[in-house]
């Protein structure tokens, strides 16, 4: 496995290489050997130059580093030469597998560490003491042998620590991109909803509005102005409410006026402007201060229902109920649906309907909406005093 690594990475990794070699090869060539077949000091150049290259690749290739470590080691006991300034680069190669390798050169670096220390150990006692019988001392063979195992296992598991800080690290981090990707979906969504609850609700009173001024255009002048007066004042509040949001989409901290439950005679008057018989039934009457989460709520839900009255129902009426209780309120909006026409299908669903049980969700309540013997129902039942308690980002919003 090769890991991508940076130029200056490879360049730095490459300089070490070159000056660990020449450090070492004046070190190398002064340490004696025990073979009989002694080549004298050349024997140093390959061992140092293996090692070396063990070192350079470490973070390139943990696995191919390691495997050039026991080639050189190899090479190294095999001219029958002793512990040198060369294996400092054994302990490099070990902290590398553990932190860069693979799962599988992960586990072959800790494999090494007990194989090399057991192999370290008996080579220093044939190396050392060649025919006195010293393996025989047995405490001192454990005593070594340990001393082995720890060099090398401190340095391998220096590496695992850091491998752990690393993945942490990298957990942390794709946890707060995370993190920061659902908290922008969220104002995406915030944003598209109230987007369409004003675009929409502004539209379908301006295209009623102009179909009725059509229609009054020759016998009511009066009624094509209040009619055209109407649809400029729409427009002149939607463009308002639009610049509003476009200005928060701007600036994430900015802040703007939200609607409230004042504003609903305003929303009643625009929908009898329209041409609709709005009957409207608030009982009983809410007491005391509403928390701002519920009036936006409450103003969106009535918002689109009336707008998909005005869309897809009759001019013969709609019937808005509010019952403002203790702990919840709740409202329901009913009006008869246009007939569909011959081999036309009827539209049951769009992002008003899922924009409505949106907000009824973000304050903990729910939203219903059906069409049953020609009727259209919506019923939604939110919380007041959840929504006090624990006010959620659109009441945040709204302050």
């Amino acid at each position: 496995m090769f890991r991508p690594l940076r130029p200056y990475q490879a360049a730095v990794d490459a300089a070490i290489a070159v000056l660990f070699a020449l450090v070492s090869l004046p070190y190398e060539l002064n340490t004696s050997t025990s073979s009989s077949y002694d080549i004298g000091p050349v024997s140093a150049i390959p061992v140092v130059l293996l090692m070396a290259g063990a070192l350079g690749l470490r973070r390139y290739s943990p696995g191919l580093a390691l495997g050039v470590a026991w080639l050189g080691a190899i090479v190294q006991m095999g001219f029958g030469r002793g512990p040198g300034f060369a294996d400092i680069a054994i302990f490099a190669v070990l902290f590398a597998t553990a932190t860069y390798g693979s799962r599988l050169v992960f586990w072959l670096g800790l494999a090494s560490v007990v194989v090399g220390s057991g192999t370290i150990t008996v080579y220093l006692f044939r190396w050392a003491f060649v025919g006195s019988g010293a393996l025989s001392d047995v405490p001192t063979l454990i005593f070594v042998l340990l001393a082995a195992l720890f060099a090398l296992g401190l340095s391998w598991t220096a590496g695992a620590l850091v491998r752990t800080a690393m993945r942490a690290r990298a957990n942390r981090a794709a946890q707060s991109r995370a993190e920061e990707q659902t908290v922008a979906e969220q104002e995406r969504t915030r944003i598209a909803r109230d987007m369409h609850d004003i675009v929409a609700h502004s539209l379908a009173v301006i295209i009623a509005q102009s179909d009725g001024a059509r229609y009054a255009a020759a016998s009511d002048p009066e009624a094509q102005a209040a009619a055209l007066g109407t649809i400029s004042s729409t427009a002149r509040s939607a463009l308002s409410d639009v610049r509003l949001l476009l200005t928060q989409l701007r600036h994430s901290q900015a802040e703007g006026p939200q609607p409230t439950l004042a504003d609903l005679e305003q929303l009643y008057a625009q929908v009898r402007a329209a041409g609709v018989e709005l009957r409207v039934d608030v009982d009983p009457a809410p007491r005391g201060e509403v928390a701002a989460s519920v009036q936006l709520s409450v103003y969106r839900i009535l918002q689109e229902a009336l707008t998909n009255a005005l869309r897809h129902g009759t001019p013969t009426g709609v019937d808005v109920s509010l019952a403002w209780h203790p702990d919840c309120v709740d409202l329901r909006v009913r009006n008869d649906v246009a007939p569909v026409p011959d081999g036309a299908e009827r539209r049951t669903g769009g992002h008003g309907l899922i924009g409505m049980r949106e907000r009824a969700q973000l304050i903990g309540g729910r939203l219903d909406a059906a069409a049953a013997d020609g009727v259209f129902t919506v019923e939604a039942s939110l919380p007041t005093r959840a929504a006090s308690e624990n006010p959620d980002p659109l009441e945040r919003s709204a302050r």
